[in-house]
C-alpha cells in the first residue's frame, strides 16, 4: 500500500492519463504513450518547470497534503462513562451538557482568556488570508478566540512606511489588528502578531506593541507544511521590484530586463516571493525573547513545524527556560497558503507521533520541576472530535487546538453566501433555510441581540460563517465532554481516548482499547 499519491493531484491541476493503472512507485501511467499532451505532474512540468511545484490556483485555495499516515487521530476512539462526574456534582439534573465549561486560562499571570479551547495559529500575507480577513477577524473577536497575524504582512504591504529598514507605519498589519480590537468584548481572546526573520529585521513587533497596543507577539519557526521560508505569488511588475527592494527574495529577477520582456509579453504571470530560513540558536534566541520583553510585550510565544525531534526539543527547552506563554507545534501536511506541494506531502513529523514526542519531552521536563508553558497543537484539526482527541493526548500539558483550513473555510463559505444574499442568487441547497442571514445563519438572531441591531448589521457574513462554525464545534465539545463525565477541560485526561491499533499505542503511550481499565475491571469483578 502506498501512502503517497504522486504525479497527479488537484492541487497541481493534474492528473493521469491511465486514472486506474498507476505505477504505485511512481505515480506515473503504467503506459507512457508518445503524443501524450502531458496531464500529469511530469507532463505540465515539461512545460511550466517549477510553477509546478505549487498548488494552483494561487490565492483563491488553501491546500493540505493528501499522503495518507500510518497512524492518524482516528485511530483512537473516545472513552465515555456512566459512573460519576468531574467538575461538577453527579446529579443527573446538574450535569448536564450545556454546563460543561470550555473556557482557557493561561499565560504566566493567567492573564490570557479564552472562550473555547483552540486559535488561529497564523494567517500571513497570502491572498487567501488577506481577501477573508474581515470575517476570521470579526468572527474570532466575537467568538472570545485567538487570531494570528502570521508572517510578512508588514513587508508585503505597499503602503507600509520603512525608513532605515525599520517599519514606521502601515496600513494593512494596522488594519487587521484594529479590526479585531473593535469587536472584542469583556477581554476574551487575543490578536497575536507573529514574525519571522524578515519581520524582525523591519521591527514589525516592535511597531505592533508601542503603535497598535498588541500585547501577544510570536516568534516562528516554521509550520507544519513546509522546512522553509514562507512564499507567495506577485502578478505585478511594480509590486515585485518593490519587494527586491525590501530585501526578499524575488524569482525570476524583476530588474532583468530580458525577464522584464518576457513578463510583459506573458510568458510568465507570477513572480515568486520567497522569505529566508531563519538560524535558530539558544544565544539569539534568548536575546530576542529579551528585546520583546523590553519593547513591552506583555506575552511571548512560539511556533514550530514539523521538524525533527532534536528542534522540537529545543522548542520544548527554550519555551520553558526563557518562560514563554504559549508554544505551538504543528504536525506535517497542514497548509493555508503557497507551500511547495511535494515538500507539504512528504516531508515533516506527522500530527500524532509529533504531538506524542511533544507530551514525552513536557512530561520529561515536568518530573524534573521545569516550568511548563501552556502548549498548543495543531496539524489538520476540523471538528469536535479530534479537538477531544488532541487535547486528551497531551494531557496536562495541552491547552488548546491551532486550526486555519477549517475556519478559514468557514469565513470564505460564509461570505460567498453573503454574496449570494445580495445578489439575490441563492442556491437551492442554501434557500430551503431562508433568503436573509437572519434565517440561514442559525446564530444570527442571538447574534444580533448580543450585539443590536446597529452593530449586528456591520458584522460581514464571513464572520458570521466562522462565529456559526465555532458554535457547532462548542456544543459538539460539550456533549462528548459530558460524555466523558468531563465538566471543565482541567479534567480531560490521557485515559478519556483509547488506541484502536497497537501500532497507535506504541507511538503514543495511549492505552489499548483492549487493555483499558484493565486493573479496575479485576476489582470490579472479583
Amino acid at each position: 500500500m502506498s501512502f503517497s499519491r504522486i504525479n497527479s493531484s488537484a492541487a497541481t491541476l493534474t492528473k493521469n492519463r491511465t486514472e486506474d493503472s498507476i505505477t504505485p512507485i511512481s505515480g506515473m501511467c503504467v503506459t507512457c504513450v508518445d503524443g501524450c499532451i502531458g496531464m500529469c505532474e511530469i507532463g505540465r512540468s515539461a512545460y511550466r518547470g517549477h510553477e509546478v511545484i505549487y498548488p494552483q490556483p494561487f490565492g483563491v485555495i488553501t491546500t493540505a497534503s493528501e499522503k495518507k499516515y500510518p497512524v492518524d487521530y482516528s485511530h483512537f476512539s473516545i472513552m465515555g462513562t456512566v459512573v460519576g462526574a468531574n467538575g461538577i456534582a453527579a446529579d443527573s439534573d446538574k450535569a448536564i451538557f450545556p454546563a460543561v465549561k470550555l473556557e482557557v486560562v493561561f499565560g504566566h499571570d493567567k492573564g490570557i482568556k479564552f472562550r473555547y479551547p483552540w486559535l488561529i495559529p497564523g494567517i500571513g500575507s497570502t491572498n487567501i488570508a488577506k481577501n477573508n480577513w474581515d470575517g476570521l477577524a470579526i468572527g474570532s473577536a466575537l467568538a472570545g478566540t485567538g487570531l494570528t497575524i502570521g508572517e510578512n504582512v508588514v513587508g508585503m504591504d505597499p503602503d507600509s512606511v520603512i525608513r532605515n529598514g525599520q517599519v514606521c507605519d502601515t496600513v494593512d498589519l494596522k488594519r487587521r489588528v484594529k479590526l479585531y480590537q473593535e469587536y472584542q468584548s469583556d477581554g476574551y481572546g487575543a490578536i497575536i502578531v507573529q514574525a519571522n526573520i524578515e519581520d524582525t529585521r523591519l521591527g514589525t513587533q516592535e511597531y505592533a506593541i508601542e503603535k497598535l497596543g498588541v500585547e501577544c507577539v510570536e516568534l516562528k519557526w516554521g509550520q507544519g507544511a513546509k522546512d522553509i521560508g514562507g512564499e507567495v505569488k506577485i502578478r505585478d511588475l511594480k509590486k515585485a521590484q518593490m519587494l527586491l527592494k525590501r530585501g526578499y527574495i524575488i524569482l525570476p529577477s524583476p530588474t532583468d530586463e530580458n525577464v522584464i520582456q518576457a513578463f510583459e509579453r506573458g510568458a510568465f504571470k507570477e513572480f515568486e516571493r520567497h522569505s529566508r530560513v531563519g538560524m535558530v540558536t539558544e544565544e539569539s534566541f534568548a536575546k530576542r525573547v529579551e528585546e520583546l520583553r523590553k519593547a513591552g510585550a506583555k506575552y511571548i510565544f512560539l511556533k514550530t513545524g514539523a521538524y525533527r525531534p532534536a528542534d522540537l526539543a529545543r522548542a520544548v527547552l527554550f519555551s520553558s527556560k526563557y518562560e514563554l506563554d504559549l508554544l505551538t507545534v504543528d504536525g506535517a501536511g497542514g497548509g493555508t497558503g503557497m507551500s511547495p506541494w511535494r515538500m507539504m506531502n512528504e516531508w515533516g513529523i506527522p500530527p500524532v507521533e509529533l504531538h506524542s514526542l511533544l507530551y514525552q519531552y513536557a512530561k520529561k521536563l515536568a518530573d524534573k520541576g521545569k516550568y511548563i508553558p501552556s502548549i498548543a497543537v495543531a496539524g489538520g484539526f476540523t471538528f469536535e472530535d479530534q479537538i477531544f482527541k488532541g487535547l486528551a493526548l497531551g494531557a496536562p500539558f495541552m491547552k488548546l487546538i491551532g486550526m486555519a483550513r477549517a475556519p478559514i473555510a468557514a469565513a470564505m463559505v460564509g461570505k460567498t453566501i453573503g454574496k449570494t444574499i445580495d445578489e439575490q442568487q441563492i442556491p437551492i441547497y442554501i434557500e430551503r433555510f431562508g433568503n436573509s442571514k437572519d434565517e440561514i445563519f442559525v446564530t444570527a438572531s442571538s447574534l444580533r441581540k448580543k450585539l443590536g441591531n446597529d452593530q449586528f448589521e456591520k458584522v460581514p457574513t464571513g464572520a458570521l460563517g466562522l462565529y456559526t462554525y465555532y458554535e457547532r464545534l462548542a456544543q459538539g465539545l460539550r456533549q462528548i465532554m459530558a460524555g466523558s463525565r468531563k465538566f471543565s477541560l482541567e479534567y480531560i485526561s490521557r485515559d478519556d481516548i483509547a488506541a484502536l491499533t497497537k501500532k497507535s499505542a506504541e507511538i503514543s503511550g495511549i492505552k489499548y482499547v483492549m487493555d483499558i481499565d484493565a486493573s479496575e475491571v479485576e476489582k470490579i469483578l472479583s
